[in-house]
């Protein structure tokens, strides 16, 4: 299925009083696709082959290639509408639909959502005021929920869950997620452009310790979970176990002089800055020495993952948190640097095979291809652990996006 046909809500407005309509859509999708677009998802806009709008009601979408995903890619933050007119001033000064305006914004510390009188259905939005606070050091998390100064906290670090857990003030949610904790590395350069030399890397790698001895407490809420973890991710990497002599072995037959030196740029969380300590040490053993560099995100944005940017790295860590994401491996200047036209074939052929049994076939291909060509270091797949007040009603336990939908809390 190529053509796609969209009935949109009659009489909705932005919070700027302009319509919400067709000529929104399609200026939004078009603003997307543009080669100077900074939207993390514009290879899916630049799919399109034509965005129709018959009506002020009707949106008729075209795609290039069949995607059998379509309908949940568009339900993603970057395919969200904005009113023309507010695009220039959006990064700051926010327009939507939805039942929330933005009341204040103290950067670094806190966004205040004020409830919208003018919402479609306003009777229905409970909390009438919503304070978002940035907290990153776990122990101030649990420190906010405990003192009241917080009553729900999303994706807390799991190092202070447990405490809440006996504590009837509180309720624990742990939810699973899309997300994939990776190695990646950076195929641009040498002698990371060798498969022989990532192989190296992922058979020196142990996932076991790096569950064990940087995640566990952190981002799993009991072993069972913590193991799931592992379980999950066997597909991407059964075929390349941890065997730190068959890595020694990898790096000879590459003509690789041990020692090595190689980067590794870490972001702040927890599982890359005390993971990453682990997966050097490992390195080690083998041969290769990866220098550690703590940069905050702002650096890792700019200096890692930007596309066309410089890519000043050789490995780093992070978790990928956007589900059917193996489009992006195919862009030319997605920070791994991939760039394999097999695999650029193969995913066309994912999108363009209909069959849910024959895509899947499909699909685990394409992770096989991932697992041999040693793309990254698939490490684990994290749980969600949220603590809220007991009262507190309507919070996601399953995040099927990567986002808080405050239109549904309540207070008991």
């Amino acid at each position: 299925m190529k053509t796609y046909t969209f009935k949109l809500r009659k009489g909705i407005k932005f919070h700027n009083g302009e319509p919400f309509d067709s000529a929104a859509v399609k200026f939004s999708f078009e603003r997307n696709a543009v080669a100077t677009s900074t939207n993390k998802d514009k290879s899916l806009f630049q799919s399109f082959e034509s965005i129709a709008t018959p009506d002020a009601d009707t949106v008729v979408i075209t795609l290039k290639n069949a995607e059998p995903n379509f309908p949940f890619l568009l339900g993603q933050a970057s395919a969200s509408i904005v009113e023309p007119k507010s695009a220039p001033t959006n990064v700051t000064q926010p327009v939507g639909t939805g039942p929330y305006q933005l009341g204040a914004w103290a950067k670094g510390s806190s966004i205040t959502l004020n409830k919208w009188a003018d919402y479609r259905n306003a009777s229905a939005i409970k909390l009438s005021k919503v304070t978002i606070r940035f907290i990153s050091d776990p122990a101030a998390q649990a420190a906010a929920l405990l003192s009241g100064d917080v009553d729900a906290f999303p994706r807390i670090a799991t190092r202070v869950v447990a405490q809440f857990k006996a504590d009837p003030r509180f309720t624990v949610l742990i939810g699973g997620s899309k997300a994939k904790t990776i190695v990646a590395i950076n195929h641009r350069k040498k002698p990371l452009d060798d498969v022989r030399v990532r192989r190296a890397i992922l058979a020196a790698i142990d996932r076991k310790a790096i569950i064990e001895g940087a995640v566990e407490g952190f981002w799993y809420a009991d072993r069972q979970l913590l193991h799931a973890g592992i379980a999950r991710l066997c597909r991407y990497h059964r075929h390349q176990p941890y065997d730190p002599e068959k890595a020694k072995k990898l790096l000879a037959e590459a003509g690789i002089t041990a020692p090595i030196e190689l980067s590794l740029k870490l972001p702040p969380p927890p599982y890359a800055r005390q993971g990453g300590e682990i997966v050097a040490a490992e390195l080690a053993k083998v041969g290769i020495i990866a220098k550690i560099e703590n940069v905050e995100w702002a650096q890792w944005l700019s200096q890692v993952f930007a596309p066309n940017g410089p890519h000043n790295f050789d490995l780093t860590i992070v978790s990928h948190v956007e589900p059917f994401d193996l489009v992006k491996i195919t862009e030319p200047d997605y920070y791994l640097g991939y760039n394999n036209a097999a695999f650029n074939a193969l995913y066309k052929q994912i999108v363009a095979t209909p069959d849910d049994t024959a895509r899947a076939k499909l699909l685990g291909d394409a992770q096989r291809m991932l697992a041999t060509d040693a793309v990254s270091a698939y490490l684990f797949q994290p749980q969600w652990p949220t603590v809220i007040s007991k009262k507190l009603k309507g919070v996601w336990k399953e995040v099927p996006q990567f986002e808080n939908d405050f239109s549904a809390w309540s207070w008991e």
